[in-house]
């Protein structure tokens, strides 16, 4: 097995920073990934696992191996009277899986439109967007588990309670390093319902009649380029931090204080009422919207994002994001969580 040395990442993270892997090697097909993780276990190598890096920090250069799964291939299996299961590669492009859904008459993932990176990282991350999330429409999740020494027992099928989804969370994120997602099997309902839970969303196509999900895909994607930057423009990875969710009772003592305050109900927790807190609103009503720390800042038009504007690296990002929770803490009592995983 042949790798590249120090392979430069820059495009391989969607902050752009100028990091490389000390050896690199992308795989596309299963029997090439296992090669590899052999190949790092052999000569007791470090490995990380990296799709389109859009949801990554990497703030130093990789040691080790970094394996680039390029795993494609996307194809309707069979139709129930229900559901239409569709099997889609690790290594495509999300966005332009959705849009290749829609083109296959298969609707229902349009208001996960526009969202960065690849099949593979969708169930690790459990991604979302107004309203909805991708493991509400998962079947099956084809991975290889690296602590199986067993071949037989290496390549597994998780159900969608295999992957225990939760917010922004999943088992891959609970036991990172453990499985390589090589597949992924979607269930899409064969009967389409328009999820306009979103306000901004609903209001954007309450004219259009018939509403169709091209209207909807097309509508996702005007709101998220209104407000999200183009990573290849100014890189950023999106929302980088997670919306804190509290209880009832610390909800209502923060909307007394502060009643501009912007949540939304969330799932009960052992049957107590839980709120999702905006935490873009959080940080934009502590003034740091538009703010800048030397080479990195926070986006002008949505404060969820932390951005790069050209020059800056890991640890000023991170430095900046420290900054952010420290104020949150202190004016609201609450953590901000970090969405996007720190390498190495």
């Amino acid at each position: 097995m042949q790798t590249i040395i120090n392979f430069p990442l820059k495009s391989l993270n969607s902050f752009g920073f100028d990091v490389k892997a000390k050896e690199f090697i992308a795989v596309e097909s299963s029997a090439n990934l296992r090669s590899a993780i052999d190949y790092a276990q052999a000569h007791s190598l470090p490995w990380f696992v990296i799709g389109g890096g859009s949801n990554l920090v990497i703030h130093n250069d990789l040691p080790g191996l970094t394996i680039h799964v390029q795993i494609m291939g996307k194809k309707l299996v069979s139709k129930t009277a229900t559901h239409a299961f569709v099997d889609v590669g690790a290594g495509e492009n999300w966005h332009a899986f959705v849009q290749w859904s829609l083109d296959n008459q298969l609707p229902g993932l349009e208001n996960l439109a526009l969202i960065p990176g690849t099949c593979g990282a969708a169930p690790i991350q459990n991604i979302g967007a107004y309203g909805c999330e991708i493991g509400q429409w998962i079947d099956s999740v084809e991975v290889l588990d690296t602590y199986e020494s067993d071949e037989d027992r290496m390549w597994q099928t998780l159900t969608r309670s295999d992957c225990q989804f939760q917010y922004r969370h999943s088992v891959f994120k609970k036991d990172p390093g453990r499985y390589i997602v090589t597949q992924v099997r979607l269930a899409i309902p064969l009967v389409w319902r328009p999820n306009l839970q979103y306000a901004e969303l609903a209001k954007h196509v309450a004219n259009i009649s018939p509403l169709l999900p091209k209207d909807v895909f097309a509508a996702v994607c005007h709101i998220r380029q209104a407000k999200l930057p183009d990573p290849k423009v100014l890189g950023n990875a999106g929302s980088f931090f997670h919306n804190p969710i509290v209880d009832e009772s610390t909800y209502l003592s923060l909307k007394n204080q502060f009643p501009d305050l912007v949540a939304y109900p969330s799932d009960t927790l052992n049957g107590t009422p839980q709120f999702k807190l905006a935490a873009g609103w959080l940080i934009d009503a502590c003034g740091f919207k538009g703010f800048r720390q030397g080479n990195v800042g926070v986006y002008h038009q949505q404060a969820l994002v932390l951005v790069n504007y050209g020059h800056g690296n890991g640890k000023e990002l991170l430095d900046l994001a420290r900054t952010i929770q420290e104020k949150i803490h202190a004016v609201y009592g609450v953590d901000l969580t970090q969405e996007p995983i720190n390498l190495p």
